[in-house]
């Protein structure tokens, strides 16, 4: 039997502290780095949002 490969969805928001906005690219860029710092990948995808779930342009 083969084993399956095991990984993990991601399912939620990023906002920053004290009503700080989080840009798009920046967290990408450090999401990213995260990830590929560990030898993992990502596959998927992101967009920016407000306080209310919306989707907005990216603010950076």
């Amino acid at each position: 039997m083969v084993k399956k490969t095991v990984g993990v969805e991601i399912n939620g928001c990023v906002f920053g502290n004290d009503g700080k906005d989080v840009g798009h690219a920046e967290f990408w860029n450090a999401f990213i780095e995260f990830v590929e710092a560990r030898g993992w990948y990502f596959g998927g995808g992101t967009v920016q949002i407000d306080e209310d779930g919306n989707k907005i342009e990216d603010i950076d």
